[in-house]
């Protein structure tokens, strides 16, 4: 099929347009790079803009030398592992049978959840709820606070609908129980879907951050997020004289809190961009065939 002129116009300038919008999302990212990998007086410079200045790792040694960065990021890694899977879990126990149309009262149950997506009791009632259950200072609190999204469950519910009934009946004919159709059939198909809600899922505990200052009392426990947080609004200059591992590090007495804090960002964005790229051929697939039905 021919393409017309004014066709050729629309996909130039929407081209234009996207490649606009994605370095507007590409710049700020480079520029964290740039500065977290540049020599601080380059930065109090102003050299430094997309390409680092006077090249050294020196702020990321500094980073895990002085913050013990290795602790955070493996409560970051508990938090977003085990948050991941039990909410994966729940979601899809809560979707499968409200995908079945002979499910009784399934309607209104589907608008209690839609309900919760517009209204909420509130960072208070939240609290206030996790304290009186005992869960203050444990995992626990982010888990169950954050275990089912609506948005998420919706979806899933979606995608099983669309699933063909006569696979069902088919399964239920040759005797398959209601948990060997789910495992057995609807999961090996729903492996898009299944990948995209994983991501979300994932990037939502990786940057839980106000819940973990709500409910977690113990630094100990503290992720990533919320280092990164605490070194944007108190870490003001870096101290290299009084610490002797601070002064083995080559280029230390050069570093400023500003590649610090660069560091920090960095390395709380890796693991996100090493995980999508492994997701990215199943994210539009599955989120748009889990949303062809309502």
């Amino acid at each position: 099929m021919k393409i017309s002129t004014g066709e050729k116009a629309f996909y130039f300038t929407n081209n234009i347009v996207l490649f606009l919008i994605s370095l507007t999302c590409l710049l700020p990212l480079l520029y964290i790079v740039a500065t977290s990998l540049s020599s601080g007086a380059a930065i109090e410079a102003g050299k430094v803009y997309l390409w680092p200045v006077d090249f050294t790792p020196a702020a990321y040694q500094v980073l895990i030398v002085s913050t013990n960065l290795f602790k955070y990021v493996m409560n970051s890694i508990v938090v977003t592992g085990a948050g991941t899977a039990l909410s994966m879990i729940f979601t899809i126990l809560c979707a499968y049978p409200l995908s079945k149309r002979k499910l009784f009262a399934r309607k209104k149950i589907t608008f209690f959840v839609v309900f919760t997506m517009l209204f909420s009791g509130g960072l208070i009632p939240t609290y206030l709820l996790v304290k009186s259950l005992g869960l203050m200072n444990s995992y626990w609190s982010i888990w169950l606070t954050t275990l089912i999204s609506p948005f998420n469950m919706l979806v899933m519910k979606s995608f099983f609908e669309n699933i063909s009934e006569e696979l069902d009946e088919a399964a239920r004919i040759d005797g398959c129980s209601e948990f060997r159709i789910l495992l057995q059939m609807y999961l090996p198909l729903s492996k898009a879907v299944l990948a995209t809600l994983c991501l979300f899922y994932g990037v939502t505990y990786w940057n839980s951050f106000l819940k973990v200052l709500m409910f977690i009392n113990d630094s100990k426990g503290y992720t990533l997020p919320v280092l990164i947080q605490q070194m944007v609004f108190q870490i003001n200059q870096i101290n290299v004289d009084n610490n002797t591992e601070l002064r083995a590090i080559p280029g230390a007495s050069s570093v400023i809190s500003e590649s610090v804090k660069s560091a920090g960002v960095v390395i709380l964005i890796i693991p996100m961009l090493i995980v999508y790229p492994f997701l990215q051929k199943y994210f539009v697939k599955g989120v748009t065939l889990g949303s062809v039905k309502g």
